[in-house]
């Protein structure tokens, strides 16, 4: 085991959660102003051309949740019985509780609750993740369940690191060119359900879990790599970002697919333009790393934190505000174009509303449980705040040079 001599606070991280989170939000507020505009309206083919420019984020939070998984494991003592019980109860109270949560509010809003409906319901959102946005968590209690395996393989092949992360860029090319152009053609009826939904399963995501991974390990090398090239990894993002809308109009009129296929983020093009759109960001969080050291404003510095302190309840309880917004386009007659102006308004809406209900959760024991971050102990009662109980989730260990490029 390496020695640490130091921890130091990950400022970037912050910003990228923040980053992340937002444009999750944004993907889905979208996905509402859609479904509210008139067919065949320039406003709704603008949301629709562009929205796979957004698809980064669901892969960003899965390079977020490797990388902070292994920035916290990998130079520890391994005890994977009691990781594993932290882990699956910190995430696993908010998965049930938000999931009876929402649904008891939905259940409502349409109608007089049905409670035999409503527990059936519940028992299937439970087990197939499929409402809710809820597939992350789905997704990252598979991940936990295999990372000491992650973690085993990067220290067995210590010094092949790099061939790990190519090897996993090569699986999951051949992962999303087998879903985008092989699976539409094959019946999958008969298939076991995580594989049948292969968006709730963590082989489809794998080359993003390892890609943190590497970056945690490497963490020095590869943010002076970025730092070298960011010019370039800048631009080719820019133009890949605008290669989705070309991407968009070549699926829908040249391949003939359907809508959903079109916008899938299942996509060979997609996962270069997650690539370095995930560099991007890195590298826009260590700006904000750096800037913090020369002054940077303290009001947005302490909004970027407090947002990042409950990133992961804000996409818990989205659907929430998702739901209000859904509800509020129901009930207004507008052309197309007023709603695209209306948008951003939209979005302010979805976004703040998240924050406030994971703020108050944060803020107000018990609450904090249902967004992972508990205020209580069963020995000690509420005895401090909830940040001292999360405070090394985005450090990493200073390490002596020369022992840290070996690893």
């Amino acid at each position: 085991m390496i020695e640490t001599k130091k921890r130091r606070y990950l400022h970037e991280v912050d910003l990228m959660r923040v980053i992340f989170i937002g444009g999750v939000l944004l993907n889905h507020t979208t996905t509402a102003f859609r479904a509210s505009m008139a067919s065949g309206t320039g406003s709704k083919l603008f949301l629709e051309a562009t929205h796979l420019a957004l698809h980064f984020t669901r892969m960003g939070f899965m390079f977020m949740t490797g990388l902070v998984l292994v920035l916290n494991y990998y130079n520890k003592e391994h005890h994977w019985l009691q990781f594993w019980r932290k882990r699956y109860i910190n995430v696993g109270i908010p998965y049930v509780a938000w999931n009876a949560i929402i649904l008891f509010i939905a259940s409502l809003a349409m109608g007089a609750l049905n409670w035999p409906t409503y527990w059936a319901n519940l028992g299937s959102n439970l087990k197939y993740a499929n409402q809710y946005y809820m597939y992350y968590i789905m997704v990252t209690f598979e991940l936990y369940l295999i990372f000491p395996l992650i973690i085993y393989l990067f220290k067995k092949l210590s010094k092949h690191h790099l061939a790990i992360l190519l090897t996993s860029l090569g699986l999951q090319f051949l992962i999303v060119f087998g879903i985008k152009y092989g699976l539409p053609h094959v019946d999958r009826s008969s298939w076991w359900y995580l594989f049948r939904a292969y968006g709730t399963n963590v082989l489809t995501y794998q080359f993003y879990f390892v890609a943190g991974a590497y970056v945690a390990i490497h963490y020095d090398q590869v943010n002076a790599f970025i730092e070298k090239f960011h010019r370039v990894i800048i631009g080719i993002t820019g133009i890949l970002a605008l290669g989705t809308v070309g991407l968009f109009f070549f699926n829908l009129n040249v391949l003939n697919l359907s809508f959903s296929a079109t916008e899938s983020v299942h996509q060979p093009f997609i996962l270069l333009y997650d690539v370095f759109m995930i560099a991007t960001v890195f590298w826009v969080g260590r700006q904000y790393a750096k800037a913090r050291e020369n002054g940077f404003a303290p009001w947005l510095d302490r909004g970027i934190k407090n947002i990042s302190k409950v990133s992961f309840g804000i996409y818990l309880v989205q659907s929430l505000p998702l739901f209000l917004l859904y509800g509020i386009l129901d009930l207004v007659t507008l052309p197309a174009w007023v709603l695209l102006l209306l948008f951003p308004l939209g979005y302010v809406f979805v976004l703040g509303g998240a924050y406030l209900i994971s703020w108050f959760c944060y803020k107000i024991p018990p609450f904090g449980v249902l967004i992972g971050r508990p205020q209580w102990h069963l020995s000690k009662g509420v005895t401090q705040h909830v940040k001292n109980n999360f405070k090394t989730q985005t450090t990493i260990e200073r390490q002596p040079a020369k022992q840290f490029n070996q690893r």
